[in-house]
Order: structure tokens, then C-alpha cells, then sequence
């Protein structure tokens, strides 16, 4: 092969069904959070983390915290509990025992993702030097076969691939695939991922349908290898997350509740419903996404919209959190949607996050890209400290103020949360925009430029000045390079009914729930505003949702709102009764926390506290006098940011 001509090699690579790597990758610094330009089934493309700078807005505090305060000291945790250690002692630069749980190695991946996405933003020599200094430890421990892992080394050698229903290895593998994807994306360094594809390549030459047996435990490597051979055009990359998905449970004598619990062993296709652990669940149904992106197989369109109608219709909180109960942390029934025990954990919101992109980027349609906004800025937002140092593992809807219930902290021996949350918000700028053949997309609103291009080559900037979501105003100046036709694409919120939209001040249709289809031949300096109505609204849930039965929710744009007990020194907030009639007064507050719109309310609460009520009375229940009060109400995310105190989100209705 050394002598073979040019293209003689092109061709052998092409009957193998690999793209040259040159050819697919020599585009790396304008690839997205997903590389889609070559996804034959993607309605629309991502743009690039750094095509979006972010000017002052409602996320450019988040972002700086989580850069200088997040990923600094996570690091140092990491360090603390031995988690970059584990990859030392197998090269022997220190002689340590391993800590931590089996998956301790993914969370430093995570880490490096959320740095590689920081730089995709902009130059950090400090963090481009951390990551460059980890990627040789960890490329150090990893042997000569491609196999890396310090779990499975030493005496458990002999169980590599054997435990594969909780061992992690492909999970773990997975993330670093990730993180070094988004750092070649980055920088153009290929370091690191030239050490996942070693691995990648050893799976795929040892394991599949005709070899030894495979199972993803907990699904990730999927939609990693979907990336990978985005990047590569390595067809067996596509077929390994083609055979993961199709599961081989039968060969590894899987239990049905092993299959349940782990979203994996039997075929993707043959799921009728979410169950089972909902992290784990989410990541397979962005990992079939992506497979379907690349495949267009129709049984894999048919089964992810059952699941996602399963989700919106009985099993998604109205934050976007998922997964209702502790023990297996674990999807429930239909409407088991419980509000104190929920158990809502960080990374499940972000993996519905994630699947509704990829979702929105096959089909286009705004009702992934509401389910997108209402986990990111409720569900996901949550998970983080306005300080950026503490973290929630769950993200409850209820919380009774036990001091000792401390829903954030800094450390938890399971830290999947923590560098999760940092790699979405390093992230963010490339979820705003999207491009399609027929024009620009525009999925969230924030301050800031956009300098990107047209489907045909055409630059584009778009520079975009909005207070959302503290306000509903949005203004845009288009400024081609030249006058061009093509249509731009503002998503109309579901909950925007009556928004008003105007292009150079003639009004265009604008219906709640779609996205309005802007087509003209645009010059430079056009502009479009569009007016969201942020009145507040009260939601219902469905009867069916036990536990909110005569209860609401308080929701104003894309956040749902939340009492604490320390605004309300007088009352029990679980005596607090809202009156629909009484309406909300709106109060921009700068100097409350991190600054927000708070909300005040004349609502009523029990003249007689409920605990002075006996534990069972006779039917029908007296009529209980109540007395006015004053509720006032916070965005949800910003929850127990002022110490632990109750937090309630469903709130019972004055009368009902």
C-alpha cells in the first residue's frame, strides 16, 4: 500500500467504504456541536460554537462563571479524589492506589469537553495547555491495543467485557471520544482522538454480530461514534453504533428488567416507551437520532417519535426534567410525575436537551425546539449555582427545608452532573442558529452577532439585541454580504400567543408554536422585530398528575417560577393559595440573585395553619377560612441559591 498511487489508495478506501479523512475533516473549524453537512437526513446544519458571539445577556454571566470560577475548581476536585491519578498510576508516574467509582474516567472527558468547547469560543492558553498536559496522561495509561480504562486493569483484567451490563467501559470511551472531537474542533489537534479512534478500531475489529458479543451498559458511545464517523467517513464507526443500537442482549443472556433498566441490548426499534434509567435512556434516543441522521431508516423515524410523544404526553416535568423516581433513578408510569420526590437528576434534563437538537436538526419543527428551551432554562439551568461552585444532582419540584436535605454541593462521589453542566454551557452559542438550504434558523433569542454563511456560500451577519427572557422584544439587522433571497426562520415560542412580527415595520404572520418563514430578497441593514407577550400564565397539569390536582404552576416567557419560604416570614408557602383573579405585579430586580424579574402576587393563605387541622376528618371537609397575603415568586433555576429553605413549584388555586 506504501507504493500504491493516490488513487489507488482513494479507491481501496472507498470500496471499504471510508471517506478520506482529508476530505471529511479538512473543515474542522467550521463543524458544529454536530458535524451535519454530509448527514443526508438532517433537515438543517449546526453552525459553529464560535459563529455566535454572545453579547451581554440573560446567559453571558453563566458562561463567564462557569470559565472562571466551574471548570477551575472542579479540576482541582478532580485532582483531589484521585480521578487524573487513576490514569498515573498505570504509567507509573505516581504509585497510588485507584479511587473512585468504575466511571471515575469520564468525568475528567466531560471536563476536557467543556474546556474544548470554551475554546471554541476563543483562545484560553492556560486551558489549551491543561487540556494539552491531560491528554498525555491519559494517553500514557492506554496500552498498546487501544484498550483504556482504569477501572478494568491489574486484577480485573480478566473482566473486561464481561460485566459490560454496569462496567461502563463503552460509556467511558464514549465521553473521551467527545471531548476529543470537540477539542480537534477547537484547534485542529487530532491528539487525543487519535487515541479514541485506536480503540474505536480495536471494538470493531473484535466485537459485533459476527464476533464477541457487545453491549452499551449505559448508552453514549452511540451518538459518539455517529460523530466519529462524521469526522472520519470510517463506515465501521457507523456500524458500530448501528449494531450497539440493535442490541445483542440475546447473546450476553440479558433479563428483560436488564434491558429495561438500561435502554439497551435489544433492538431501539422495538421501543414503545421510555422506562428504565432516563439518563441512560436519553442518550440512546440522541444516539438512534443521530444513526437515523446518517441511515434514514424509517423504523428508526417511527420509534423516536412514539418515544417522544411518550415523553411531552405523560413523563416530561414542566421544568423538562425527566425521571420521576430515586430507585434506579428511573423513568415511572404515565403522569407519575411527583413533585417532592422527584428525582429529575441534572444530566437526564441534558440529555432531553440534547435529543430534542438532534431531533429539531432532522425534522425542523419548533416543538423540539420548545422542549429544547424549556429543559435548558429550566431543567438544566437549575443544576448550577449562580456561584458556579455548587451543584444539584437532583432538581426536585418541592423541597420541605430540612436542613439537612442540601440539594447543592460542591462534590458528589458520582460527579456526572457537575462537568456535564459546565460542557453545556460552554456550548451554548452553538444551539441559538441553525442553516438549511433554504436559509438561517433562528431557535433561541440572545444578544449578539452572528457571522456565519448561507447553504450557497453567502456571508451573512446578523446582529441581534434582546433583554430575553426578562423581555419579549427581539431586534434583528440582517446584513448580507449582498442582497440575497433566502428565508430566515424565528421560532415563534408555543406559549407566545399574539406575538407580534414586522420586517422593516410591515407586519408578518406569526403563529404560536411554528416557525415563521421570513422569504425575500434581503439587503443589507433589514430589520425584523419580533414582540413575544411575556404576560405571566398560570398551567394546569393533567388530572391524571395526582399530585397537582387544584394546584398551577406560574410560568412568564420560557421560565417556570418557584416560592421560597424566606420570602415569606409570616406564612407557611405550604399554605399559600394563589387567586387567579388577583394577577402578578412584575419587578425587575438587579441585586437579586444574579438579577431577575420577580414576581408579586396577591394571593391568600389558611387563616388556620393546616398543621392545627386533624389528620383525617369527616367528608365533606369544612370550609376553611383564609386572609390575604403576599406571594412572591423567583425563576425555578435560581432555587436555594440563598440557603437551604422550602421551594414549591405547584401552588394550590384560592377556591378550588
Amino acid at each position: 500500500m506504501a507504493n500504491c498511487t493516490r488513487r489507488e489508495f482513494l479507491g481501496t478506501m472507498a470500496m471499504a467504504g471510508i471517506r478520506p479523512v482529508e476530505q471529511a475533516s479538512a473543515d474542522w473549524r467550521d463543524q458544529g456541536i454536530l458535524h451535519l453537512e454530509r448527514s443526508p437526513h438532517a433537515r438543517l446544519k449546526n453552525v459553529p460554537v464560535r459563529a455566535f458571539t454572545m453579547a451581554e445577556g440573560f446567559w453571558t454571566s453563566r458562561r463567564q462563571v462557569n470559565v472562571e470560577r466551574s471548570i477551575p475548581t472542579l479540576l482541582e476536585l478532580l485532582e483531589q479524589h484521585g480521578v487524573i491519578d487513576n490514569f498515573r498510576r498505570l504509567s507509573g508516574r505516581k504509585q497510588v492506589p485507584r479511587r473512585g467509582p468504575l466511571y471515575t474516567d469520564s468525568d475528567i472527558y466531560k471536563w476536557m469537553e467543556a474546556v474544548a468547547f470554551v475554546l471554541q469560543s476563543g483562545d484560553h492558553p492556560e486551558l489549551r495547555a491543561t487540556f494539552d498536559r491531560l491528554t498525555e496522561e491519559i494517553l500514557a495509561a492506554q496500552e498498546p491495543t487501544g484498550y483504556l480504562n482504569t477501572y478494568y486493569v491489574e486484577e480485573r483484567r480478566n473482566l473486561r467485557f464481561k460485566e459490560m451490563h454496569r462496567g461502563h467501559e463503552l460509556y467511558c470511551l464514549g465521553h473521551l471520544l467527545q471531548a476529543a472531537i470537540a477539542y480537534y474542533r477547537a484547534t485542529g489537534s487530532r491528539r487525543l482522538l487519535e487515541g479514541g479512534i485506536k480503540f474505536v478500531n480495536y471494538l470493531a475489529d473484535n466485537f459485533g454480530p459476527t464476533k464477541d458479543p457487545l453491549l452499551a451498559g449505559h448508552p453514549c458511545l452511540e451518538m459518539a461514534l455517529v460523530e466519529l464517523y462524521r469526522i472520519t467517513g470510517d463506515r465501521r464507526h457507523l456500524d458500530l453504533a448501528g449494531y450497539l443500537l440493535q442490541g445483542d442482549g440475546e447473546r450476553l443472556k440479558l433479563s428483560p428488567a436488564q434491558m429495561v433498566y438500561l435502554f439497551s441490548g435489544k433492538p431501539f426499534t422495538s421501543r414503545m416507551r421510555l422506562e428504565g434509567h432516563a439518563v441512560r435512556a436519553m442518550y440512546a434516543c440522541c444516539g438512534a437520532t443521530d444513526y437515523y441522521m446518517e441511515t434514514g431508516q424509517a423504523d428508526y423515524a417511527r420509534t423516536l417519535e412514539t418515544l417522544w410523544q411518550d415523553l411531552v404526553r405523560g413523563k416530561m416535568y414542566i421544568t423538562g426534567g425527566v425521571g420521576s423516581r430515586a430507585q434506579g433513578e428511573a423513568f415511572g408510569d404515565p403522569y407519575e410525575l411527583p413533585n417532592r420526590l422527584a428525582y429529575t437528576e441534572s444530566c437526564a434534563a441534558i440529555g432531553n436537551m440534547m435529543w430534542n437538537w438532534r431531533l429539531l436538526a432532522a425534522r425542523g419543527e419548533a416543538r423540539f425546539a420548545d422542549v429544547l428551551e424549556r429543559a435548558l432554562y429550566n431543567g438544566v439551568n437549575s443544576g448550577m449555582s449562580l456561584s458556579g461552585d455548587l451543584y444539584c444532582y437532583r432538581n426536585p419540584l418541592e423541597l420541605s427545608g430540612d436542613p439537612s436535605d442540601r440539594i447543592r454541593n460542591p462534590w458528589y462521589d458520582t460527579t456526572c452532573c457537575p462537568p456535564n453542566l459546565e460542557r453545556i454551557l460552554a456550548s451554548l452559542p452553538g444551539y441559538f442558529y441553525g442553516v438549511s438550504g433554504e436559509g438561517l434558523w433562528v431557535h433561541l433569542y440572545h444578544s449578539g452577532t452572528l457571522d456565519w454563511r448561507l447553504a450557497d456560500g453567502t456571508r451573512l451577519r446578523l446582529i441581534e439585541q434582546t433583554r430575553y427572557p426578562w423581555e419579549g422584544r427581539v431586534e434583528l439587522e440582517v446584513r448580507p454580504e449582498r442582497p440575497a433571497e433566502f428565508t430566515l426562520f424565528l421560532r415563534i415560542p408555543d406559549w407566545a400567543s399574539g406575538a407580534r412580527l414586522t420586517v422593516n415595520g410591515a407586519a408578518q404572520a406569526a403563529r404560536a408554536g411554528e416557525y415563521a418563514a421570513l422569504r425575500r430578497t434581503w439587503q443589507p441593514g433589514d430589520r425584523v422585530v419580533l414582540d413575544l407577550p411575556m404576560a405571566v400564565r398560570l398551567t394546569c397539569a393533567n388530572p391524571l398528575v395526582a399530585e397537582n390536582t387544584g394546584k398551577v404552576a406560574v410560568e412568564r416567557g420560557p421560565l417556570v417560577y418557584c416560592v421560597e419560604q424566606l420570602d415569606h416570614a409570616d406564612v407557611s408557602i405550604f399554605e399559600l393559595l394563589l387567586d387567579p383573579a388577583a394577577g402578578f405585579k412584575e419587578e425587575f430586580r438587579p441585586d437579586l440573585l444574579g438579577g431577575v424579574v420577580m414576581l408579586k402576587h396577591r394571593g391568600r393563605a389558611w387563616r388556620t395553619p393546616l398543621t392545627q387541622e386533624p389528620l383525617y376528618a369527616p367528608w365533606p371537609p369544612p370550609r376553611r377560612a383564609t386572609r390575604p397575603v403576599e406571594v412572591t415568586l423567583i425563576p425555578y433555576y435560581t432555587f436555594q441559591n440563598r440557603g437551604i429553605t422550602a421551594m414549591r413549584v405547584w401552588l394550590p388555586v384560592a377556591g378550588s
